[in-house]
C-alpha cells in the first residue's frame, strides 16, 4: 500500500496540511493514489465497478472532511484510508440486504394454518412450563435476558453478579430449555 518511509512521512504531511489548511493540491495527490487503490480494494471484495468506484469517492470526501480525525500515532494514512474503505463497503452490504419499502409485501396477510397456530401455541406452552421449572437464579437471568432485552452487562451491572456468573448460568439454563423443548 505505502512504498517506503518517505512515502510514509509524504502521506502523513498531507494529511496535516488538509487537516491543518484544507490544502487542495496535497488533497489532489493523496486523492490520485489512494482512490485507485480503493477502488481496487472494493472490486476485489465482491463490488462492481460503479458501486466501488461510488464508494471510492465517498471513502476520499470522508478523508478530506474528517482529516482532524486522523492520528499519525494510531495508524498509517494508508490504514486509515482503508479502514474508512472497509467500513463504508459494510455499510452498504448491510443495504443492500435491507429490503426496500417496494419489495416488502402490503396489504391483508393471509390467514395463518390453524395447525401451525396450535402448534405455536403448544410450543409456547411447553416453553412457559420448562422456564418456571429453572432454579430462581437461572429463571430471573433468562426472564432478564430475553424477556427484559437486557445484555449480560446490563443484568451484571442490576445484579451484581459477575459477568462470568451470568453468562455460565445463561448457558446451563439455555441447555435445559433446549432438552426440555426436544
Amino acid at each position: 500500500m505505502e512504498d517506503s518511509d518517505g512515502k510514509r512521512m509524504l502521506w502523513v504531511s498531507h494529511m496535516v496540511h488538509i487537516r491543518d489548511t484544507r490544502d487542495q493540491a496535497a488533497f489532489k495527490e493523496l486523492f490520485e493514489h489512494f482512490a485507485p487503490r480503493v477502488k481496487g480494494f472494493l472490486v476485489k471484495s465482491g463490488a462492481d465497478a460503479s458501486l466501488a468506484e461510488e464508494c471510492a469517492q465517498e471513502v476520499m470526501a470522508t478523508c478530506w472532511h474528517k482529516a482532524h480525525m486522523f492520528d499519525p500515532a494510531r495508524a498509517s494514512v494508508a490504514t486509515w484510508i482503508f479502514t474508512i474503505a472497509r467500513n463504508r463497503k459494510i455499510d452498504l452490504l448491510r443495504k443492500q440486504r435491507r429490503p426496500e419499502p417496494e419489495d416488502l409485501g402490503w396489504g391483508p396477510e393471509e390467514d395463518p394454518d390453524q395447525a401451525d397456530v396450535l402448534a405455536l401455541q403448544q410450543e409456547s406452552e411447553q416453553l412457559g412450563r420448562a422456564i418456571a421449572e429453572l432454579p430462581a437464579a437461572q429463571r430471573e437471568l433468562v426472564q432478564r435476558a430475553y424477556f427484559g432485552d437486557l445484555s449480560h452487562s446490563e443484568i451484571a451491572d442490576q445484579t451484581g453478579l459477575p459477568l462470568g456468573t451470568i453468562k455460565s448460568r445463561l448457558r446451563l439454563a439455555l441447555e435445559r430449555l433446549r432438552h426440555a423443548m426436544k
